[in-house]
């Protein structure tokens, strides 16, 4: 069930047929379990089509639509009437069929239960005809009558096949419940209020789900008596009425918390928190675990009816700390933690025994209470006090962790540990993760940047079969962020751990060493630096291990450390772990191949060019992994081919290399149709080979310039439709869109002005004018870089589009970017992914730079304005063509008015020391303008003025601009003297 899943943080893979008698037989006690595979046989199913879906699918196969109803005591479509036995459409809402006295066909009764008993084979021939069936009864809205009574009535029937009949209800519920006959959804609620005390612990919790579904439909407004009600059951002395009851109650606080403390319900939490609180001592270990997880719903949102009582729910917690029972454990964990963050200073004096207990816990011989006690490490090292209130427990927290992160042996069994060689198995399609396009204009994580080596730290990291997150992930994690907050200071009692696990003879804690080491590579790295030497070759050793497991997070632990790396001779460290690596690319382990390619991404980041020397091994390595990938890795190959384009660009384009490369790509081209997604990884890859290429992707360009075009046209003609008749059609996925931009735009960039004829074939400037209009922002975004870079690339097809001159409109545009320049937290989407740009406002910074270049008597009086952030901006990015004319314009505008930037010339002094190799034109403006100022204010004043600054830069500017002595500025102060 949907909130349960979030809740348990489990990831689920719909069931193929040939694994539902697994997930069903036998069912396992818990309740939860249960529901959790029962839920995804009937979402499997496809359940909750009725209305116009339905009339569709009966108008498609009406035979089979007149046989389903005969045999369930239906007549026709035209008399739909109720599962029963004498009733009449017309009259339905005055013959009162969803009575308490309401009875179901007998003969319609069993065809249900028939058809819930035949969902559950594990047969695909059988599934499709039932999935069929249920389609077409989903269009009879007293259906659903037959189903609460399956789930509430028949005691005697097994419980899958009652909690099954639920979950479909649900999945009705969640899609049409509007559209029930007042009736119907009267039958449904009266049933589960009457029922929520049934015997079967998986039978009230079902009726839980479906209450709580209804109620999430805004039914909690218009079913007054429900939460009454429910509180009232939980003084009932039976057992089961009441943990019925509360369990019903947590799923509502989960799912509804903001409404329960709204006034549109005039604020029940004010009588529901005390009434949890009185059940924190229940003598049942279920009641008290429901009770603390309904409070704990409230805390994030500091509902103000918990924080009144804030004081009794941490004494009772505090009551409950060494509690029995697990999940009771579990939820004193989880309340623990999140009162750490909204409300620390309600723990500060008891700081010192909640570390010692939440040590305890994460050692918990439960797990899952295990996870929920780690959670508080991650949560404490983004507390001010962190440091202060954790350095004494180091010495028993590290230990902690790093056994934490250690796979288990479920692990191992999920992961297949015990496999090493399986490339030639096919990928199953539920092993792919969605793929959504990251715009080129956006800089994201790179793909390796993840604590537990091959998939996304954010979603699933590890197997599909595993939980999402487990205390592995989560030790490993708290151990990183630990390590930012304590730097250096952390090795003391973790170095003596780690030289015993990178050696130990067994696999599985040599390889939690391994992932310790890449824990703590960001946050400690100035201390590591002293064992390098030694670690790196141990790990690129580790690279060639007999365990693919251990393969895999080497790869992840040497990416984290490939600055390093590459800060070295090549031939010392570079160049053996690149062997390695390329080696690691043609395992024979998809996960090691998959790690590997990740790593070598991580790594082509870091060197950049100092990879070209070695380019024609690496492209024969990538290029020969084409013909041995399965498809997910194949994903990730186009990744590491286009991380290399964007490390070395231009270098790539010798004909040897564009022979060995673009075959391949252009084959998978070809293969791909226009609505296959797997366009998304291959165009991101087409885009930065282009651009790296320039002329060299000339023979391939047309074709890949028109199918961008028709990729953007097919779009925006879609989402017209759509916009116009969304009844008859899809809205579409605007990701092709912005792909196909994206790559026209790295054409654009690539080819220069040889993209200029093939602009001219097409009707692209009318394209982009609507996609620069659309309502997405990605879009959006997407189309204003395709037109900055068209501008650049042939502007002759640009200018009939835009009228005037940019001079009326700088003044305009002006404004906004001084505004943005001058913001302390520029949002990250104005980063370019190419690495060449690492300041945030950067961008504008350029932008300003090129408007003073076109414009300088019009942007030059506010030089004073934007001065300095300019210059803080731009000194961060390496020498390039955007830097370059940004700076010409910045010489420009000094030249206009020099007043403008004295007071912060000092700033302007530290850009140009920035540079490496300025173009000589470049290298004499600056020279001009400094020796100008340095004239103007005399040489007493410009000796005092240098005298403040580092000597290692003082003679960088010395040596490029002979007879100055100045350099970076680490003070500003006498920008007065100088004028």
């Amino acid at each position: 069930e949907d909130s349960m899943l979030g809740r348990m943080r489990i990831h689920w893979i719909l069931p193929t047929p040939s694994i539902f008698h697994m997930l069903l037989h036998p069912l396992v006690p818990d309740p939860d379990t249960q529901i959790l595979r029962l839920a995804q046989l009937a979402g499997t199913l496809h359940l909750g089509r009725c209305g116009s879906e339905a009339t569709a699918c009966s108008l498609r196969a009406p035979q089979f639509l007149a046989a389903a109803s005969t045999s369930i005591g239906f007549k026709s479509r035209s008399h739909m009437q109720p599962l029963g036995p004498s009733a009449d459409h017309n009259s339905y809402p005055h013959s009162s069929p969803c009575t308490m006295d309401w009875q179901p066909d007998e003969q319609g009764l069993q065809q249900v239960l028939q058809l819930l008993k035949d969902s559950q084979s594990p047969n695909t021939a059988t599934q499709r005809i039932v999935q069929d069936k249920l389609k077409q009864l989903n269009q009879f809205p007293d259906f659903n009558n037959y189903l609460i009574f399956v789930l509430t009535r028949l005691k005697s029937e097994d419980e899958p096949t009652r909690s099954l009949s639920g979950l479909i209800l649900k999945n009705n519920v969640k899609a049409h419940y509007q559209s029930f006959p007042p009736p119907v959804a009267d039958f449904i609620k009266q049933e589960c209020l009457n029922n929520i005390g049934d015997a079967s612990s998986l039978i009230r919790a079902t009726i839980g789900i479906l209450i709580t579904t209804i109620a999430s439909k805004g039914e909690l407004q218009m079913w007054p008596e429900l939460l009454p009600q429910l509180c009232n059951l939980l003084n009932s002395e039976d057992y089961n009425t009441c943990e019925g009851a509360f369990g019903a109650l947590q799923k509502i606080c989960e799912d509804s918390s903001e409404l329960l403390d709204s006034d549109a319900l005039n604020r029940p939490l004010n009588i529901m928190i005390p009434k949890f609180l009185q059940f924190f001592k229940h003598c049942s270990p279920k009641i008290r675990s429901h009770a603390i997880a309904c409070v704990n719903q409230f805390i994030m949102d500091r509902a103000q009816a918990l924080m009144d009582n804030i004081d009794t729910f941490i004494e009772h917690l505090f009551a409950l700390a060494v509690d029995d029972d697990p999940e009771v454990r579990k939820n004193v964990c989880r309340a623990l933690v999140m009162l750490l963050e909204v409300r620390i200073d309600r723990l500060i004096p008891h700081m010192h025994s909640i570390i010692q207990y939440m040590l305890q816990r994460t050692q918990d011989h439960d797990e899952n209470v295990a996870l929920e006690a780690c959670e508080f490490w991650l949560t404490l090292a983004e507390q001010p006090i962190c440091k202060e209130v954790l350095a004494s427990h180091l010495v028993q927290l590290i230990p902690i962790l790093v056994n934490g992160m250690k796979y288990s042996e479920i692990d191992i069994i999920l992961l297949k540990g015990d496999v090493e060689e399986d490339e030639a198995v096919p990928d199953s399609e539920q092993d792919i993760k969605p793929r959504f396009h990251k715009s080129r204009t956006v800089t994201l994580p790179h793909e390796a940047e993840r604590p537990d080596g091959s998939e996304d730290a954010e979603d699933d990291d590890d197997d599909d079969a595993l939980s999402d997150w487990n205390l592995r992930k989560c030790s490993a994690a708290a151990l990183d962020v630990l390590a930012n907050v304590f730097r250096e200071e952390l090795l003391p009692h973790l170095l003596p751990l780690l030289k015993g696990l990178l050696f130990h003879p067994e696999w599985v804690v040599k390889e939690s060493g391994i992932l310790v080491l890449g824990a703590i590579a960001e946050g400690c790295m100035q201390g590591m630096v002293p064992y390098l030497p030694e670690l790196i070759p141990h790990l690129i050793q580790c690279l060639s291990d007999k365990k693919a497991l251990v393969r895999s997070i080497a790869c992840w632990t040497l990416s984290r450390y490939a600055h390093w790396v590459v800060s070295q001779p090549p031939d010392m460290h570079l160049k053996p772990l690149m062997t390695e690596l390329l080696k690691r690319i043609l395992d024979g382990n998809k996960r090691v191949q998959e790690a590997a390619c990740s790593a070598f991404a991580t790594l082509e980041e870091e060197a950049c060019t100092e990879l070209v020397p070695y380019l024609s091994y690496i492209l024969d390595t990538l290029v020969f992994a084409f013909g041995k990938y399965q498809h997910k890795n194949l994903l990730i190959l186009y990744d590491a081919i286009g991380t290399l384009a964007d490390s070395v660009g231009h270098h790539l384009n010798q004909p040897e290399y564009i022979q060995k490369l673009m075959p391949p790509l252009i084959q998978k081209w070809n293969e791909l149709k226009d609505e296959d997604k797997d366009l998304f990884p291959l165009l991101e890859c087409l885009s930065s080979v282009a651009t790296a290429l320039q002329s060299g992707f000339l023979p391939y360009c047309e074709p890949v310039y028109q199918r961008c075009v028709t990729l953007v046209q097919k779009t925006l003609a879609q989402a017209m439709m759509y916009t116009q008749h969304p009844e008859q059609y899809e809205a579409p996925d605007k990701d092709f869109m912005i792909v196909a931009l994206d790559l026209l735009s790295g054409l654009a960039e690539g080819l220069g002005g040889h993209v200029e004829q093939l602009v001219a074939r097409s009707n692209i400037m009318t394209l982009l004018f609507q996609c620069m209009q659309d309502s997405m922002p990605e879009v959006r975004q997407s189309s204003f870089a395709l037109l900055g870079d068209l501008t650049k690339a042939c502007f002759i097809h640009v200018k009939p589009c835009i009228g005037a001159e940019m001079q009326p409109y700088v003044q305009m545009v002006l404004n906004n970017l001084v505004e943005i320049i001058n913001r302390p937290n520029t949002p990250k989407t104005l980063l370019e992914n190419t690495g060449r740009l690492t300041s945030p406002s950067a961008i504008p910074a350029i932008t300003i730079g090129r408007l003073g270049y076109v414009c300088p008597q019009e942007v030059a009086p506010m030089l004073q304005q934007f001065i300095r952030p300019w210059c803080t901006s731009l000194r961060n990015i390496r020498d390039n063509e955007e830097k370059d004319s940004a700076f010409r314009g910045i010489c420009m505008m000094i030249g206009v008015n020099p007043g403008g930037v004295v007071q912060d010339f000092i700033f302007f002094c530290d850009a140009v020391a920035s540079w490496v190799s300025p173009k000589d034109d470049l290298r004499d403006m600056f020279y001009k303008i400094l020796h100008g100022f340095k004239d103007q204010v005399g040489e007493e004043n410009w000796q005092q003025f240098s005298e403040q600054f580092p000597p290692l830069l003082k003679e960088r500017l010395a040596a490029f601009y002979g007879g100055l002595s100045i350099c970076y500025c680490a003070v500003l102060g006498t920008g007065a003297e100088m004028a």
